[in-house]
């Protein structure tokens, strides 16, 4: 039997995979089995000294991805023996990854993806996981989608569970149990009621943070020293009219060295525009977003430490540099482009491969895993899902013929 801990973009593909395949599966999720609309209301909590977006309910940060699907770290997980193209081919035709077809693709996004060409920039769509026949463009990608109209590890949940798999919610892991040195079960509390369950085999997917506290409690060492998460900032300004809050967001991207550019609004934009009248419809801004260097630090109860990089703050710079030009170029008044504050999303590297878990994401703990963003060995900077969903693939695959 496999336990699988949390049910993001890893522990969704694996519980599918495993149970659609004779295996008996039993999936805890900390959070609530909920509705996609209403994922707005999932997010953790704010902590001021680290703004990390993240969400705790069935499907984890899916629900309130935008659904983004690209390939990352091909040849640094070359590096450690792992070629993961037939799985990307293998998800992307499962999860119908494409670009979106022109009828989704609204004049703020289109300004921005020709503005950038004009410059000479690498310029592309962005592949995503949306159904266009079922998407309202509305805007909201990022509360949870009132279509469900996109790709979410839910979806896999749900196909899980159809095929024999069980869902127990609200069940938060707090150790992993050993026999014989051998992980044999888990402990987790759910109602304020603790309970043992055993199984030969167990997956953590429940994300960097909380797969290196269960770690940590279980007694391994070396995790939670690397620690790294996406950068991000919107930059944007007054252009009247063009309704770009309401387009399907992230829709285009631009490629650089050192950052990723993507047309994106943010409500907190509009307080740092230096105009009285501006309108959430005036907006248009454009998301920029590092790689930084895995300088942050996971504690035993969760409580996070984080340092910025002279290189951190200089790669961020001048993808500010680099969106201001489009925005200009886009049509954007200058003189009123502002910037929402630093944030940070897609955290990782807590439990990296090669240090803490091997090409196979088993630790030195015989029959435990770790399959989420915790295993990157660096940060991507770009979004990570198809490489969890991947790497997690990869994993079923091997555990099935093991």
């Amino acid at each position: 039997m496999y336990i699988i801990v949390g049910t993001g973009a890893g522990g969704g593909i694996l519980a599918y995979e495993l149970a659609r395949n004779g295996q008996e599966v039993i999936i805890l999720e900390k959070g609530q089995y909920i509705n996609p609309k209403d994922g707005f209301n999932y997010y953790n909590e704010y902590v001021p000294d680290v703004d990390l977006l993240a969400t705790t309910c069935v499907g984890g940060s899916t629900i309130v991805s935008m659904a983004n699907m690209v390939r990352a770290l091909d040849s640094e997980l070359h590096q450690y023996g792992i070629d993961l193209t037939d799985e990307y081919e293998y998800l992307e035709k499962l999860v119908g990854v494409h670009e979106l077809d022109d009828s989704h693709i609204g004049r703020g996004t289109q300004l921005f993806l020709d503005a950038a060409n004009e410059l000479g920039l690498n310029t592309q769509k962005m592949p995503k996981a949306i159904r266009e026949e079922e998407c309202v463009q509305c805007g909201r990608c990022a509360f949870g989608c009132p279509a469900n109209a996109k790709w979410t590890a839910k979806d896999f949940v749900d196909k899980a569970v159809e095929a024999g798999a069980e869902l127990i919610s609200g069940a938060n892991v707090k150790d992993i149990i050993l026999c014989n040195l051998e992980a044999c079960g888990v402990k987790y509390i759910k109602d304020g009621e603790e309970y043992l369950l055993k199984s030969d085999k167990i997956i953590l997917c429940a994300g960097a943070v909380e797969s290196a506290v269960i770690l940590r409690s279980s007694g391994l060492t070396g995790i939670g020293r690397e620690l790294f998460f996406d950068p991000f900032v919107t930059v944007g300004g007054y252009l009247k009219d063009i309704k770009f809050n309401s387009e399907v967001q992230m829709a285009g991207l631009v490629i650089g060295k050192n950052f990723v550019l993507s047309p994106h609004f943010s409500s907190f934009i509009k307080d740092n525009i230096n105009r009285d009248d501006v309108r959430d419809e005036d907006i248009l801004s454009i998301m920029v977003k590092t790689p930084d260097e895995a300088k942050g630090y996971v504690h035993s109860d969760g409580f996070i430490n984080k340092v910025n990089t002279i290189n951190d703050i200089r790669y961020l710079a001048e993808g500010v540099a680099v969106a201001g030009m489009i925005l200009e170029k886009a049509g954007v008044d200058p003189t009123t482009i502002g910037s929402t504050v630093y944030r940070g999303a897609h955290p990782g590297g807590t439990v990296p491969i090669g240090k803490v878990v091997d090409s196979n994401l088993e630790t030195e703990i015989p029959n435990l895993y770790v399959c989420d963003a915790s295993v990157l060995p660096i940060s991507p900077g770009k979004p990570p899902i198809l490489t969890i969903l991947a790497l997690a693939k990869r994993l079923a695959d091997y555990l099935l013929n093991k």
